[in-house]
């Protein structure tokens, strides 16, 4: 019987060594890396900035596909560069008009603190290859060989840790659309992969020992597996290595099939917001303008985002334990546009009355009231925070998961004054103020203490 025991506790531990981090060091496999703990800075900022800039910023037309799109001979693409340019024009030479003139890393910063997030997140690389960096493996495709001659990324990292207490991050896409490399690649079924030896695993290599992100958000893996791209291999050195081993995050996508699945942090889709409690840390990432990534000069106003469709979003995202990562797209001079500015500055005033209710939050035992809909709930240091979308047209709220303690507390965040919170049968009904006394906008914060949930 103890024989028995002991070579089960052998075998246990043989598994568990082959399959963890011993003496910190994490193996080239998912269970290994999927094993690591999520850094602790993540979960507790909640808000994030993603900035799509690029050359398709200078066509600025229909989205950041632009070039592949007109590749494909998408009719409204290939009409528009007939209407606008001669027929000998390139994608590339798109490239010398994206001059970022009027960009100012110090202004940025000083947005995107106002916008109360807590990390940036910047494409260094998108699918059409141009780095905003001077990519040693990038030569006469990057910001300093042709178009600003600005080392792009070194600006941003350095005004955002200069000026702000906002975490620096990178997105990067691994393939490209028109590599020869990757095409060839391609061709042969991705038996060969010297695109990855030579272009997209040297530069994020490159990036993270130059810039040293603490986000690294990846993209453009789908075609092939992370076989492919070596991807298991470079989190591994990320996550023992590199100079931002501890502190550094990850997504999960990082080839065909890891999405949803692998990685620091769940992305699962572009604007994924499944409404429900996820079993794992995961991320919203969402535009401001509901059609494109991208900077575009044909966008209407109704293509953007209201302050309440976006703090919608937010509240959903993070009562359901996601991450809330908002997407601007700069001209092609390096401006955030008013529009962006405008809605960024919002959520910021909006969090600085009730970013208690967000940031360092955790998901409470239902994620969105039982009976009153467009309700959520959050919860932090034994308070439950019930998150209002809609001002009650009869000034009455009714919450059908939360039972009064025996010592209930009601607080509205915004509002000076005392509330009174009255037990019903299955219920608790909570009068509010006046609207025009309230400071807050948009979105209602009600602070309970001592409650629980109405089982």
């Amino acid at each position: 019987m103890f024989r028995g025991g002991f070579v089960l506790f052998v075998c246990l531990l043989a598994k568990a060594l082959e399959s963890s981090d011993v003496g910190g060091k994490y193996t080239p496999t998912w269970e290994s890396l999927d094993s690591r703990p999520l850094p602790h800075w993540y979960d507790e900022a909640k808000v994030g900035i993603f900035v799509h800039w690029g050359v398709f910023s200078v066509p600025s037309f229909g989205s950041e596909w632009f070039w592949n799109n007109w590749h494909s001979k998408s009719p409204a693409y290939v009409e528009f560069m007939r209407r606008n340019y001669p027929p000998s024009f390139t994608y590339q030479d798109f490239a010398k008009e994206f001059t970022a003139e009027f960009f100012d890393p110090v202004d940025w910063a000083e947005i995107f603190l106002a916008s109360g997030a807590r990390y940036v997140v910047l494409t260094s690389k998108h699918h059409e290859g141009y780095t905003l960096w001077p990519s040693k493996y990038s030569f006469s495709w990057n910001s300093k060989d042709v178009g600003p001659h600005r080392d792009l990324v070194k600006e941003l990292a350095d005004a955002l840790r200069k000026y702000t207490h906002l975490k620096f991050g990178l997105y990067h896409s691994l393939y490209e659309w028109f590599n020869p490399l990757y095409l060839e690649d391609k061709a042969n079924n991705f038996t060969t992969n010297n695109f990855v030896r030579m272009k997209t695993m040297p530069e994020l290599y490159e990036l993270v020992n130059t810039y040293e992100p603490e986000v690294i958000w990846s993209d453009g893996d789908w075609d092939a597996p992370d076989t492919y791209w070596t991807s298991k291999e470079f989190l591994a050195w990320l996550y023992n290595e590199s100079p931002v081993k501890d502190t550094v995050v990850a997504n999960d996508r990082w080839g065909n099939g890891s999405m949803c699945k692998h990685g620091g942090f769940l992305t699962c889709n572009d604007r994924y917001n499944p409404g429900v409690l996820q079993s794992r840390k995961w991320e919203n990432c969402l535009t401001i303008d509901s059609k494109s990534w991208g900077y575009r000069r044909n966008a209407a106003l109704n293509d953007y985002l209201t302050i309440n469709e976006l703090l919608k979003q937010l509240v959903e995202t993070v009562a359901c334990g996601g991450n809330y990562l908002v997407n601007v797209g700069p001209t092609k001079e390096g401006l955030i546009i008013p529009i962006y500015e405008e809605r960024l500055r919002q959520i910021g005033s909006w969090l600085e009355l009730n970013g208690e209710a967000i940031y360092g939050s955790r998901p409470w035992v239902v994620q969105k009231d039982e009976g009153t809909n467009g309700i959520w709930y959050t919860k932090k240091n034994g308070c439950v925070y019930a998150l209002i979308l809609e001002w009650p047209a009869n000034g009455h709220v009714v919450l059908y998961s939360v039972k009064l303690g025996k010592i209930p507390h009601v607080v509205l965040l915004g509002y000076d004054g005392e509330l009174i919170a009255k037990q019903l049968n299955n219920s608790i009904l909570i009068r509010l103020p006046e609207q025009n006394k309230v400071k807050s906008q948009w979105v209602y914060v009600l602070k309970l203490f001592d409650v629980s949930h109405a089982k």
